[in-house]
């Protein structure tokens, strides 16, 4: 009888997406799709698959703000925001928190580790 070898079981690729505006990659689904349809609508994409051209956004009020402020959101539009858009996406921006924990900043610290004597 032939054993067959144990293969140690593969990672799930977890996508990665960079903010446009604070320049940090973070997993797909803890950023928001902002999409700018082939009818030229700008909307939020909570889902993350509507069709267009789309730029990602941190979850974070002050990620917003900044997109919002400059021109962030339409150079990677390759879109000159309506005023009506940029009411709309600042009205959902202030549903959002100020400041994210990052779960990431956390596990990359790490817990206080002692060394005790043995």
């Amino acid at each position: 009888m032939v054993k067959k070898k144990l293969q140690p079981k593969r990672q799930k690729h977890i996508p990665e997406r960079t903010c446009i505006v604070c320049r940090q990659p973070r997993p797909k689904r803890e950023l928001v799709r902002v999409v700018r349809t082939p009818e030229g609508d700008v909307l939020v994409d909570e889902s993350g698959k509507k069709n267009g051209r789309g730029a990602y956004l941190c979850r974070q009020r002050c990620c917003w703000q900044q997109a919002l402020k400059g021109n962030a959101l339409n150079r990677a539009l390759r879109i000159n925001l309506e005023p009506e858009a940029i009411a709309a996406l600042q009205a959902y921006a202030a549903t959002l928190p100020e400041i994210l924990a990052s779960p990431a900043a956390i596990t990359a610290e790490g817990p206080p580790e002692t060394i005790g004597e043995i």
